[in-house]
């Protein structure tokens, strides 16, 4: 691709309306919002300086990555916190035409630290509502589990759900490490929260096998898949994901940035695509990923060799696999991307269902 056709694509990608499904909320807080809320709480491990941010947030492998997430985490120490990171990674959202975005908020982190239950919730609804109205974007929450912490995180997250549930919570997930976390204990909590009428949405094959995908299937009922990076070593997993047209929520700055996979040019997304895989395209952590989802869209063109079409096919696979209300699913396949002069001639009729 030339360096005048890229420049048109970049253009193209930021005008494009978007959806986003695998973001965290902590892991949003761009490097201005971390150094509010470090400065706000001196005395922990996180650098309050911009620049020092950037070395604290290169990770040696997994395992450091959720240990700096952590440390993140627990800066986040009341409602007002809550309700400041919020609606300022919607403000970030905002900036780069996300529309709408399924928000994964770790509520039992926030609420083990002593943010009361309740004022947890008024705090990112009252965020969402005015993201809304004032920023034009649209928030629904996933509420996980962090793996890490076991079966009583994963209680906690469940009565979380299932009993204070906000307005805007769509889904139920499961994050953190996979290596020492088998998917099947978890499932009395997944079966609790469908049962309330939320959806399935757990990480899985991230950096372990295919068969924790099929656990994550069989076991939590996965109506999307977070990750899913080894399905294309199981070709019967990934015939399957493809005939049932199950979602594969990928992130392949954050596989490169966690170890999940060696360079970008060896993500599967190509292999997973090729398949007939839903492919969505997501951001996961994107500044302590040095990244955000329009860098993400660049990465999967060139990776999967689109065009502008190709990339506006990539944006309607999110709204087709998004829990978003009928009416924003409308809007966004019926919208069109910002114009500019570099690319007006080729922007009509891309977002159309």
């Amino acid at each position: 691709m030339s360096r005048s056709a890229a420049g048109d694509l970049t253009a193209f990608i930021a005008g494009l309306p978007k959806a986003e499904l695998h973001v965290h909320h902590v892991g949003s807080a761009s490097p201005r919002i971390v150094s509010e809320l470090a400065a706000r709480h001196p005395g922990t491990p996180v650098p309050a300086d911009a620049e020092a941010l950037a070395e604290f947030f290169t990770f040696r492998d997994f395992a450091h990555f959720v240990e700096v997430y952590l440390s993140v985490v627990d800066l986040v120490r009341d409602a007002e916190d809550v309700r400041l990171l919020t609606y300022e990674v919607a403000r970030d959202m905002a900036a780069q035409n996300i529309r709408y975005a399924e928000l994964t908020v770790t509520p039992c982190s926030s609420t083990r630290r002593g943010i009361p239950g309740p004022a947890f919730m008024e705090a990112i609804e009252d965020a969402r509502l005015a993201a809304e109205k004032e920023l034009g974007v649209v928030l629904r929450w996933c509420f996980d589990i962090p793996g890490e912490a076991g079966l009583e995180s994963a209680e906690e997250t469940a009565r979380l759900a299932c009993e204070l549930r906000p307005e805007g919570l769509v889904s139920f997930g499961l994050g953190g490490p996979e290596v020492g976390v088998p998917r099947p204990q978890f499932k009395p909590y997944f079966d609790r929260a469908i049962a309330e009428g939320l959806h399935s949405v757990p990480h899985a094959g991230e950096t372990t096998g295919p068969q924790t995908i099929w656990d994550a299937l069989t076991s939590l009922r996965a109506e999307r898949i977070g990750h899913g990076t080894s399905a294309p070593r199981d070709p019967r997993l990934l015939e399957y994901l493809a005939e049932h047209r199950i979602p594969l929520e990928v992130c392949p700055t954050s596989n490169l940035a966690t170890r999940a996979v060696a360079s970008l040019e060896e993500h599967p997304v190509r292999e997973m695509a090729e398949a007939g895989a839903l492919v969505t395209v997501n951001s996961d952590d994107p500044p302590m990923f040095g990244t955000d989802l329009c860098t993400e869209y660049g990465i999967a063109a060139r990776l999967l060799g689109l065009d502008a079409a190709g990339v506006a096919e990539l944006a309607r696979n999110a709204v087709h696999a998004s829990f978003a209300p009928d009416d924003v699913r409308r809007s966004l396949l019926a919208g069109r991307p910002r114009r500019s002069a570099a690319h007006s001639a080729v922007i009509t009729c891309l977002i159309r269902v």
